[in-house]
């Protein structure tokens, strides 16, 4: 081997690392914006509580603070999902019709006789099988998640609507050990914000603190040098959708225990406020930033909103609004700072 040669060899293994520590470099930035952002999340919520307080006489009450709390705790495991997602450069439109099909399975295999734990397992296991179809067509053929996930967003809602023929499905027979986990509580809490809080809690640390999860941030700010530093970006990618469609699947089941029915047309929309949520909370669509908390806090910002529209009986048509320009405004924020970073 010749001295030019082995020189050559000597920089193409020192590339690697360099390139490590450039694509580690520009999450650690982003990330340091998205803590930013869930403080300035914080403070707008608790600035909105206190004037909620002085408005209305029952905004503070617990009746209203749990009714907040349950309208987006089974939702909020659907962002948790997205912001993974959206952190590696996807996006998932096709979460409201998943979750819709895990509750019409779910309703299906129980009304034929199968016990609702079993079929739960099966209406998840369906609904990952959705994310590995997804996440096939953007890392196989080439497809972008966005153009993915809208076909199969059309498709799985005509599942739905197939396999049910349009009508609800009543289950109330559900056993009340099943139906715990939708509408029980443990300790006057009830016990979908306890799960909910335990799946925010797990995945924010492993989001920050496992070295596997960091490669969603690596693929996500720079591809291609992630690709140079080793990484499997397809497998990062494939696996990623697939998550997210599974916690879909997950939160489908739940809301089956908690309303005992599935509806054909239940999370037609669900999509839209899941992407704000988690953009609100700090997420780039551009991908590479984003964490669990932050999309969460988004999330309850939004419910907050809701809660107060409500209180103060503003019209649901101007509530629909004002929600649209919240979103407005996280994205053009997120925007410039994505303009600044580039000028920089």
């Amino acid at each position: 081997m010749s001295k030019l040669e082995t020189a050559s060899g000597i920089a193409g293994a020192a590339a690697l690392p360099m390139a490590a520590q450039r694509t580690g470099a520009a999450p650690a930035a982003r990330n340091r914006f998205a803590s930013m952002r869930e403080a300035g999340l914080l403070i707008i919520i608790a600035a909105l509580c206190v004037a909620m307080s002085f408005a209305s006489p029952h905004f503070l009450t617990w009746d209203n603070i749990r009714a907040m709390l349950l309208s987006f705790s089974i939702e909020g495991i659907v962002v948790v999902g997205m912001t993974v997602l959206l952190i590696v450069g996807g996006i998932d439109l096709s979460v409201g019709s998943v979750v819709c099909l895990a509750m019409v399975i779910t309703g299906k295999l129980f009304l034929l006789g199968l016990d609702p734990w079993t079929s739960s397992l099966i209406a998840i296991a369906c609904c990952a099988l959705i994310g590995a179809m997804i996440g096939g067509c953007v890392t196989g053929i080439g497809l972008s998640h966005f153009i993915a996930s809208l076909a199969f967003m059309v498709v799985v809602r005509g599942l739905c609507l197939a396999l049910t023929q349009g009508t609800p499905q009543s289950l109330f027979s559900l056993p009340p050990e099943f139906k715990f986990i939708g509408q029980g509580a443990v300790g006057g809490i009830p016990a979908v914000i306890l799960i909910f809080a335990f799946i925010v809690a797990v995945s924010d640390f492993a989001l920050r603190r496992a070295t596997l999860l960091r490669k969603v941030f690596y693929t996500g700010s720079n591809e291609k040098a992630a690709l140079y530093s080793g990484i499997r970006t397809g497998h990062v990618k494939f696996w990623v959708t697939v998550l997210c469609s599974t916690m879909a699947g997950l939160a489908g089941v739940i809301y089956t225990a908690r309303f005992g029915a599935a509806t054909p047309t239940f999370g037609v929309g669900m999509e839209l406020s899941v992407i704000a949520a988690v953009v609100i909370g700090g997420a780039s669509l551009k991908g590479g930033s984003g964490t669990v908390l932050g999309a969460v806090l988004g999330l309850a910002l939004l419910s907050v909103v809701t809660s107060s529209l409500i209180l103060l009986d503003v019209s649901p048509y101007w509530q629909d609004v004002i929600k649209g320009l919240i979103l407005l405004v996280a994205v053009t924020v997120d925007h410039l700072m994505n303009v600044k970073k580039v000028i920089r």
